[in-house]
């Protein structure tokens, strides 16, 4: 069960992203908005804030919550946020389908070690989903999870949403993701699951996601074909220490 926070966060949030507080508009005030949704208004700035944290809006000294959002054609992730394909498809309101093309147990050897951060001899979940929206083959995720923190995980739950079970089935906590976007060169692999010209190459964000504890559970390789991939993200800047 979501809290209220949660919930005004979500009818405030598609509000904005529909367009019914357009792009530079304010917000109705805090006193309206807390009687619109019977809050608090602790409870409503929870939710104003989760609002500006991922760069919806702005709050003004002295003049209310400004919406900073405009739609963008391309956007399918937006990387200051974890969120799963499922739930930025959905928020986009694009069909998606993902397939399960790998599902297998694997013990981390040196190789793989290097590659993903799990010590050697870990036993992993080795998972590859080939994710389309509009019928067309956009990404392939290449994931290893740490076995112990996956358990009872099936290729049908994976073809769905793995957070969904991690979260709402195993009540795993998930805090924070260290994110790197390189360019590379379409493999062999690529070219078999995806619809590539010759010499093509892929858009690739690499993913290592840890729990509330602080322990690495996931390392994703996400290859997108670079027609379907912008880069989206909210910056703040810091005031310099002098």
């Amino acid at each position: 069960m979501r809290a209220i926070w949660q919930n005004i966060y979500r009818d405030l949030r598609e509000d904005i992203t529909d367009g019914t507080y357009p792009f530079q508009s304010l917000l109705p005030s805090e006193a309206v908005l807390t009687e619109h949704f019977s809050c608090s208004h602790n409870t409503l700035r929870k939710a104003l804030a989760t609002l500006a944290g991922e760069g919806l809006v702005q709050p003004i000294q002295g003049k209310g919550v400004r919406v900073i959002f405009r739609p963008r054609e391309r956007a399918l992730f937006e990387v200051g946020s974890i969120e799963t394909f499922t739930e930025s498809m959905a928020r986009m309101g694009v069909e998606q389908i993902t397939l399960v093309s790998t599902f297998e147990p694997v013990c981390a050897d040196k190789a793989l070690a290097q590659r993903t951060g799990f010590e050697e001899g870990t036993e992993l979940l080795h998972v590859e989903r080939l994710r389309t929206f509009g019928g067309e083959p956009a990404i392939r995720d290449n994931s290893y999870f740490l076995a112990s923190a996956v358990d009872g995980l099936t290729k049908e739950v994976a073809a769905q949403s793995i957070y969904e079970y991690l979260e709402g089935t195993l009540g795993l906590g998930i805090s924070q993701s260290m994110r790197e976007i390189t360019v590379e060169p379409a493999t062999k692999r690529d070219y078999e699951l995806l619809e590539l010209l010759d010499g093509s190459y892929m858009a690739i964000m690499t993913n290592r996601v840890f729990t509330n504890d602080g322990i690495m559970f996931e390392c994703t390789q996400s290859r997108h074909r670079p027609d379907f991939f912008v880069f989206h993200d909210v910056a703040h800047r810091k005031t310099p220490i002098t």
